[in-house]
């Protein structure tokens, strides 16, 4: 009974072609497993890339902004040091008007004013020299 035989060789060929089968199903499921994987991954690096010049960009944007701030604290910080000048000054007004007693009509002291001689210099000068001759200042010979 050769039909068995034929039946036994039938067996192995049909196994041979079920393992061809499953191991191009197997390396199909690969290759598609490696291409889900690769897609995940440029999928990533995209959106690790478009985060970190995101982050650059506020970075930016935040020392822009602490820049600004910095300035604005320094030009506060110099108001404050003028309105306490303001302050003080105003302070000491007040205090000095304690000081101070009004004054009325009464207190008040008036003067004459002194009319001024206009006097040429030729003239005093010799008024001066005349003086002079006649004490003595100026004396002729020995």
């Amino acid at each position: 009974m050769k039909p068995y035989g034929n039946q036994l060789n039938l067996k192995k060929k049909v196994s041979n072609e079920s393992k061809k089968n499953s191991e191009k199903i197997s390396i199909i499921n690969l290759k598609l497993i490696h291409q889900i994987f690769d897609s995940i991954n440029i999928s990533l690096l995209v959106l690790i890339f478009t985060l970190l010049f995101l982050s650059f960009d506020n970075q930016r944007k935040w020392s822009n902004t602490y820049k600004t701030l910095s300035k604005t604290r320094a030009i506060n910080n110099n108001l404050i040091d003028y309105i306490s000048k303001i302050e003080e000054f105003y302070i000491s007004e007040l205090e000095s008007i304690n000081i101070y007693r009004k004054t009325k009509p009464e207190d008040l002291i008036y003067l004459e004013k002194l009319t001024e001689k206009k006097e040429s210099f030729f003239r005093k000068d010799l008024s001066s020299f005349i003086e002079g001759i006649s004490d003595s200042k100026y004396q002729r010979g020995y």
